[in-house]
């Protein structure tokens, strides 16, 4: 029985410190990868974190219905709310985050889904996640992808306009997707590479 619980910790242990390096900014998302400066990434990731925290605050639901992001300053919010006041008021808090540049709203009022079309959904960015791993001109963990209702929201940094155009195309193979509403930056565009 000592053996049991010994082999158990162990297993448990090993599994809370893997990485979970899922291309997610201020996630895990590897730093090798990420063309932002490690100063970039720092502010990036307390906006986020101030953001979820506030939303948190005033609704805890939201921790696990809502997404968000930050890339550069740039707040990009996914996931689905009951009411369209809800989608109003979390934009409104996006907005309020210090050092804020442009928020883009992407979540979605209920309604429309079952769990028929959140396994779509969910088959649909595992698709898309799979073609950019094999992709030789895309670094997949540079985007955070989201699929809501057959729509592929895709948010990152592109090194080249030639990865932002595969990215989109491979996007737009995928059988089934209805839109795909790409939010991706070229590195050249980010605010500190500018002089």
């Amino acid at each position: 029985m000592k053996f049991f619980f010994t082999i158990l910790a162990i297993v448990l242990t090993l599994t809370s410190c893997a990485s979970k390096n899922v291309g997610t900014f201020g996630k895990g998302v590897s730093i090798s990868f990420d063309p932002r400066t490690v100063g970039m990434q720092i502010d990036d990731t307390i906006m986020q974190k101030s953001l979820v925290g506030r939303l948190t605050f005033a609704e805890k639901k939201y921790f696990l219905s809502i997404q968000v992001e930050v890339l550069d300053g740039r707040i990009f919010l996914t996931g689905k709310v009951d009411e369209p006041e809800e989608k109003i008021r979390i934009t409104k808090f996006a907005w309020e985050t210090k050092g804020v540049r442009s928020v883009n709203n992407a979540i979605e009022i209920r309604g429309n889904s079952s769990f028929k079309s959140t396994a779509q959904d969910v088959l649909i960015t595992s698709q898309l996640r799979t073609a950019m791993i094999f992709s030789k001109i895309i670094k997949s963990s540079n985007y955070s992808l989201e699929t809501i209702n057959k729509k592929i929201y895709i948010f990152g940094i592109a090194m080249d306009e030639k990865e932002k155009e595969e990215v989109v195309k491979e996007a737009n193979k995928i059988y089934n997707v209805e839109n795909v509403l790409p939010t991706i930056y070229l590195v050249s565009e980010l605010s500190r590479n500018k002089n």
